[in-house]
């Protein structure tokens, strides 16, 4: 049976004018299982043939942030009841580092591996992101979860590092990194409509350097022109990445929202 007999297969349904018994629903599941089986190994080999295209015609990470959006989006969009919570699907291997700037410096280091790294300030971490600030370096691809449920928050957002083609980046929220001196608790309210901002001591500066997630629609020079008025002094500033718009699902429908 092909896959699209075998999808045919699965999408018909037992009659609801009347309550199924037990049996009924356990071969109704032994079909749709064995369907799903020929779907996943026909989409197996379709990956094979791709990670063998992606190895002699890309350079760099094969994760493509902004199809992998798109393709996160139709699956909200056209999905009933629990919405999925992990973004990828199967097992890799899983390296721990000792903190955010040890896993930036082993993305740096490989080829295209992908590096996890808190989207909120923790105690001890310091400004990893400045690393990425050289066009060399490895960018901020992604942010996850994708998709936020309302009631059921991550543990810990993180953003995804690695070395993406350009072509294939998601350009929704582009995330800065801001040198500045004078950050004030002041100054941090009056950004925060903007752009969603993290931000640690810089000796450097005297003052504090930040991550700034500007949204679309934002401009890092209305960002930038509102720290000023506020009170600091912006020293430095440098494109550290971008990511896709996130996907927030309340109970009665999924809408994008800006950060």
């Amino acid at each position: 049976m092909s896959g699209e007999e075998t999808a045919k297969s699965a999408m018909v349904k037992p009659s609801q004018s009347e309550t199924p018994s037990l049996p009924e629903l356990r071969r109704e599941i032994d079909r749709i299982d064995q369907a799903m089986h020929g779907l996943l190994m026909e989409r197996g080999e379709i990956i094979d043939h791709l990670i063998a295209a992606k190895q002699t015609q890309e350079t760099g990470s094969a994760f493509r942030p902004a199809r992998e959006a798109e393709m996160m989006r139709r699956l909200v969009e056209r999905h009933r009841g629990i919405s999925a919570r992990f973004h990828f699907g199967f097992t890799v291997p899983f390296i721990p580092h000792m903190g955010a700037a040890s896993v930036v410096a082993a993305v740096s280091e490989s080829k295209g591996d992908l590096g996890l790294v808190p989207a909120s300030i923790m105690a001890g971490v310091g400004a990893w992101w400045s690393a990425l600030e050289f066009e060399s370096a490895p960018k901020i691809i992604a942010r996850l979860p994708f998709v936020d449920r309302a009631g059921h928050p991550a543990g810990v957002p993180v953003f995804v590092v690695s070395r993406a083609a350009a072509e294939a980046m998601a350009k929704d929220v582009e995330v800065w990194s801001v040198r500045v001196a004078g950050w004030t608790k002041a100054v941090a309210q009056a950004v925060a409509p903007l752009a969603e901002v993290l931000a640690v001591p810089d000796r450097g500066f005297d003052g504090a350097a930040l991550l700034i997630s500007v949204p679309r629609g934002g401009c890092i020079d209305r960002v930038a022109d509102t720290l000023v008025k506020a009170g600091t002094s912006v020293r430095a500033t440098a494109l550290v990445g971008s990511h896709a718009t996130r996907y927030r699902v309340s109970a009665e429908d999924a809408v994008p929202t800006g950060r």
